[in-house]
């Protein structure tokens, strides 16, 4: 096999022009270094600077504006509010709404509805997270007509959001046992047999509000490029889930967690950003409105704030 020997110059032999010989060690572009401004030099550790690709950068990682509200409904009147023996022959995520639900679910789109057009914003909208029991889905189907589709950014049904679980199909004399001994137990910790505390719905939550501050880090409710100010958020659920949601955003006690009260169907808790971007109970709601929901002197300090 011949080997191919190459031959190369030593730097000192190769001709080198006069243009480069008179540059120093720094790469200059149409500016003399002398008339530079020293308040506008830009260090670059030895690298060529883009302060173009800077601003770039810096455009890129601006975060997307926050939700204007969380909205949080709990679903209709449902079949198992009227007629308790249901729970003994209907599963529960299979028991639906009455008339008066799906009625009451009208009203409440037209009342978010009117919430956010009083505000005065043009470019508003809404995204939905849904429990998958029957009820929710279907508060949120009679709740959703109040809304153009154009309006709504999207729609996700989130199985963390389902009610508390009481342990597949329900013995009504039993139930009633069961009920009485967790207000002597505690409300939060006593676990029906088979089903959930509240202390497990809680740890559930716990997982959702991740998800949640995550899809709102991303901006996951805008279409890309868009930093609308105006999204808000609904979540449909049930009353101690949503319960639950608040004292694990809040952070409050498990003291103050089994002073609230049980929202009414299609009861609605809104929080608020305020001034200073935190969500606060107190931006919609009123004080009064809050010591009925259960809220202490404590708490509504805490939401002033």
């Amino acid at each position: 096999m011949t080997t191919l020997h190459l031959k190369l110059s030593s730097p000192s032999s190769l001709p080198i022009p006069q243009s480069i010989r008179t540059l120093s060690n720094t790469i200059q572009c149409c500016a003399n270094p002398k008339e530079t401004n020293p308040r506008t030099v830009i260090p670059t550790n030895g690298h060529v600077a883009f302060p173009e690709m800077d601003l770039l950068i810096r455009r890129a990682v601006v975060p997307p504006p926050r939700p204007r509200r969380i909205i949080l409904v709990r679903h209709g009147q449902s079949e198992g509010n009227v007629d308790e023996s249901i729970y003994t022959r209907v599963a529960d995520p299979k028991i639906g709404l009455t008339d008066v639900g799906k009625l009451q679910g009208r009203e409440c789109g037209l009342r978010i509805r009117k919430m956010i057009e009083d505000d005065g914003g043009k470019d508003w909208k809404v995204y939905f997270y849904v429990s998958p029991y029957k009820r929710a889905l279907q508060t949120l189907d009679h709740l959703g007509r109040a809304f153009e589709r154009h309006r709504i950014a999207g729609v996700r049904e989130e199985p963390r959001l389902r009610e508390q679980d009481f342990g597949n199909f329900q013995d009504r004399e039993k139930m009633k046992i069961e009920k009485a001994t967790r207000m002597v137990y505690g409300r939060f910790f006593y676990r029906f047999p088979n089903g959930e505390s509240a202390a497990d719905v809680y740890d559930r939550i716990t997982g959702f509000r991740e998800t949640l501050k995550a899809d709102i880090d991303k901006g996951r409710f805008q279409p890309p490029g868009e930093q609308n100010q105006n999204v808000n958020l609904v979540l449909v659920s049930h009353g101690l889930t949503l319960r639950v949601f608040l004292m694990r955003w809040y952070k409050w006690t498990v003291k103050q967690f089994e002073g609230l009260h049980n929202l009414g169907n299609t009861g609605m808790i809104v929080m608020e950003r305020g001034h200073g971007g935190r969500y606060s109970l107190l931006v919609h709601h009123d004080e009064k409105e809050l010591r009925e929901f259960g809220l202490t002197d404590e708490m509504l300090i805490d939401q002033e704030w």
